[in-house]
């Protein structure tokens, strides 16, 4: 068995869901790191397989933590709150706010308020 699936003469790396979940963050913050160069400068098939692994990458993280922590400034109702009291747009939100949890966080978390 090979670390890699390879289609045809195309790469496309270890199939998500045989990433232990460290692998997989690994994995993700590569992929999210490069982005922005292979939209700028990459060719068309680069970016076709680039959008093709963020998307089975992030899809295994999304099964993985259906109960994922959700920042409330990264919601349609938290942005309008940072409008509507004047709040500054380029504030950072996410891990660096408060947010909430999706649904029950589950035992060992509990949701912020």
């Amino acid at each position: 068995m090979t670390d890699h699936d390879e289609r045809g003469d195309k790469m496309t790396g270890v199939e998500p869901g045989r990433l232990d979940d460290q692998q997989l963050m690994r994995e993700l913050e590569t992929i999210h790191r490069t982005r922005h160069d292979t939209l700028l400068y990459g060719s068309n098939d680069a970016l076709r397989a680039h959008n093709e692994r963020m998307a089975q990458l992030e899809g295994e993280y999304l099964r993985r933590n259906p109960r994922r922590f959700v920042s409330s400034g990264r919601t349609r109702e938290g942005a309008r709150g940072r409008a509507a009291c004047g709040g500054d747009p380029r504030t950072p939100v996410g891990k660096w706010g408060r947010g909430t949890a999706v649904a029950d966080p589950g035992p060992d978390r509990t949701p912020s308020t």
